[in-house]
């Protein structure tokens, strides 16, 4: 397979497995479940209020 399209189906996949994370990520925090995070080497668990405001500070650094 040629480089370009090595590239292509790698940029593909990288976008479907982060929106298969965030739609993961927002059911848990519909559902009220904590999710566990690694963070400067270390397991953190959030609760589903503690992941809304890291996806509020995610959405304020990217718009």
């Amino acid at each position: 397979m040629p480089e370009q399209e090595l590239e292509l189906l790698s940029t593909k996949i990288d976008a479907g497995v982060k929106t298969a994370i965030a739609v993961a990520i927002e059911r848990h925090r519909k559902l009220g479940q904590s999710i566990s995070i690694m963070q400067d080497g270390k397991v953190l668990t959030l609760t589903a209020d503690e992941i809304s405001a890291i996806q509020n500070q995610h959405n304020n650094i990217n718009h």
